[in-house]
């Protein structure tokens, strides 16, 4: 198991791989009490594309991610990720597309071990309203990783 912490805008992060995978990005420091700091490259790269993210140069992230999770959450994972930069769905319309309800979708979202890489802030509730978001600084910080993407809420 490899871990990096990490100065961001949004506080620190603590990033987790495997010798093939990013597992986890870690806003609330849990993974950085558990583990030694010990990096590899593809933490180095997953690094590189999340500050190039954060500093609005990349807008599409190309890393191997490995989802723990049950079937159904990994299917609302995988259809956040084709949500395109910019751009946002409602719990509604994901939970439309995966034959379920708008709380299951949500309850999915609150779990993403990946954030950011995989954009969950691009979930909205009804009618474009910010809804939840499992990190520091809740919608506050939803609301600073949508600006930052050119999505302006009311």
């Amino acid at each position: 198991m490899y871990v990096c912490t990490a100065p961001t805008p949004l506080g620190e992060c603590t990033l987790v791989a495997d010798d093939d995978a990013l597992l986890v990005v870690d806003m609330y420091g849990v993974m950085k009490k558990r583990y030694t700091q010990h990096s590899n490259g593809l933490l180095k790269e997953a690094w590189r594309q999340l500050n190039a993210y954060l500093a609005g140069r990349l807008k599409l992230f190309d890393l191997p991610l490995k989802l723990e999770g049950t079937d159904f959450q990994k299917r609302v994972w995988q259809a956040m990720q084709t949500i395109p930069y910019g751009d946002t769905m409602s719990y509604g319309e994901v939970a439309l597309r995966l034959s379920s309800g708008p709380r299951a979708v949500g309850g999915a979202c609150g779990k993403n071990p990946i954030p950011i890489i995989i954009p969950c802030h691009r979930i909205l509730a009804a009618k474009q309203k910010i809804g939840g978001f499992t990190s520091p600084g809740g919608t506050e910080t939803k609301r600073f990783l949508l600006a930052l993407e050119g999505v302006w809420l009311v």
